[in-house]
């Protein structure tokens, strides 16, 4: 055990992946110091677990209607209670991790690597090209995102595929103005000269070398805008804008269960429950991350 943490935290890596290593493993280290961020981490692998394994850990079928147990209170056979038709709240809950889990990665997967080539190509490049990007990007960020996704959602109709659409179209200019302000520290770099004069042409400089010094930036905004994107989803299922029933949506079942809230509080209480524990475990996370990854944030921690 101390022979491979001695090879890791050796000042002198021999290889690539001897650096990349210590590196990470250096991250790991200094992220299980802050008490927050081991909570975000551990709230966000119980997210992933119970996704991955949502069929032999919920009790009972989402779907599945029973009327002669409706709103039935938390009990040892119903730990959440049920709902007005008599469905298992509990595994809905459970089930609704995999629709939460969906949205996040597929909003982040279109989103950040949108904003983050937009912004390296406008802070590159500078002039019109900066202009007119970033003209784009300031008319984006003018208006509040959920009234921007709920344009988006009206026009496109509801479901949770235009919801996804729509919530990733209003996230992409924040990280574009994170890798904006990023790649202006370096554009006229001496590596990013001596790699011009070797003959590599603008597109090459952008994606191997000005796209992966922006990455730990975007890495830390999209752990923070994960809680967002949740509330947002949540507010467009809400709605009716997002996830159509009978699907075990979170902001879906809040919506169903407002009608029962002051005698059956807890149709509506359970999935806000989840929601406001899965959104404070990004936020804990991305914090850690971002005293990790900031090098301004790393020398305070």
């Amino acid at each position: 055990m101390g022979t491979a943490k001695s090879w890791l935290l050796d000042d002198s890596p021999a290889s690539r992946l001897q650096a990349s290593l210590g590196r990470s493993y250096r991250m790991a280290r200094m992220l299980m110091r802050n008490p927050l961020a081991v909570v975000g981490a551990l709230i966000l692998l119980t997210l992933l677990v119970t996704a991955a394994f949502a069929p032999w850990i919920a009790p009972y079928s989402p779907l599945g209607q029973d009327l002669g147990a409706r709103l039935l209170p938390p009990s040892a056979a119903h730990w959440m209670g049920t709902d007005e038709l008599g469905r298992d709240i509990f595994s809905r809950v459970v089930y609704g991790a995999r629709i939460t889990l969906m949205i996040v990665v597929l909003v982040a997967v279109i989103a950040a690597p949108l904003g983050l080539l937009i912004g390296a190509i406008a802070g590159y490049f500078g002039g019109w090209v900066d202009r007119l990007l970033m003209g784009l990007t300031d008319v984006f960020l003018s208006m509040p995102k959920l009234i921007l996704a709920l344009a988006f959602v009206a026009a496109l109709g509801p479901g949770i595929e235009n919801a996804i659409i729509a919530i990733a179209i209003t996230s992409w200019p924040a990280y574009a103005r994170i890798a904006r302000a990023e790649t202006l520290t370096f554009r006229n770099a001496e590596f990013i000269a001596a790699t011009r004069l070797l003959g590599a042409s603008h597109g090459r400089i952008i994606v191997r070398h000005v796209l992966p010094l922006c990455t730990s930036s975007m890495i830390v905004r999209v752990t923070l805008d994960m809680a967002g994107i949740i509330l947002t989803a949540a507010g467009l299922g809400f709605l009716g804008l997002g996830a159509q029933p009978p699907l075990p949506e979170w902001g879906a079942m809040i919506s169903r269960g407002r009608t029962f809230i002051l005698d059956q509080w807890w149709v509506a209480t359970m999935p806000g429950f989840a929601i406001i524990i899965v959104s404070l475990g990004f936020c804990f996370l991305g914090d850690g991350l971002r005293d990790v990854l900031d090098p301004k944030q790393g020398g305070k921690s």
